[in-house]
């Protein structure tokens, strides 16, 4: 079974993801193609693939344009896989968080719902599976006026504003479920043991 992944990222969050997806398909004896679409990478082989995931993050309120692009040219191919998109997005941490009022969490999913609305708007690409992910916080990656604005958009949702220190609020154990979920037939069975149907 060969699957491929492609992101987009900016502070290496989504790369991050993506390379945990890898990991997780390849000991389950995927064969993983990992794409940066910032890159110039080699042309996708379409028709050798059994599962596709797409990693991105929400930045000022859209994914990024590099992934907008590549989706929007190749959403056939990707319709056709039953592709799999991940969003990555600060409103999910507050989603998750226990510790915050149930209205409050109620917004942040729906913030982070409306991201994907979003994005599927802008590159006409339904994903078949979607999956709201809590990104990071890498206060110390970025410069003066970006650290300045995440700081007041954590405040706002109740986040940390220690700006010394960098945060990481990806739920590890979702994304695994989630990729056990959505990687196709080929998934079926304990690592290490051979699908027969692959």
């Amino acid at each position: 079974m060969r699957a491929v992944i492609f992101y987009a990222t900016r502070e290496g969050q989504s790369r991050r993801v993506a390379e945990h997806i890898a990991e997780c398909l390849r000991g389950r004896r995927f064969h993983v193609d990992l794409y940066n679409v910032g890159d110039a990478a080699a042309a996708v082989d379409w028709n050798s693939c059994d599962a596709a995931f797409v990693v991105a993050s929400v930045h000022a309120g859209h994914h990024e344009r590099e992934m907008r692009r590549f989706v929007s040219t190749h959403r056939l191919a990707l319709q056709r896989l039953d592709a799999s998109f991940l969003s990555l997005t600060l409103s999910q941490a507050g989603a998750q968080d226990t510790t915050q009022p149930s209205d409050r969490r109620n917004a942040s999913a729906a913030d982070a719902q409306r991201m994907i609305d979003v994005f599927v708007e802008e590159t006409g690409w339904r994903p078949a599976h979607a999956l709201p992910v809590a990104g990071a916080l890498a206060y110390s990656q970025y410069n003066f006026i970006k650290r300045f604005m995440m700081k007041r958009i954590a405040a706002k949702a109740g986040g940390p504003t220690d700006t010394s220190r960098d945060y990481e609020f990806t739920d590890w154990a979702e994304v695994d479920r989630f990729t056990r979920e959505h990687a196709g037939s080929g998934f079926q069975g304990e690592p290490g043991t051979r699908n027969l149907e692959a």
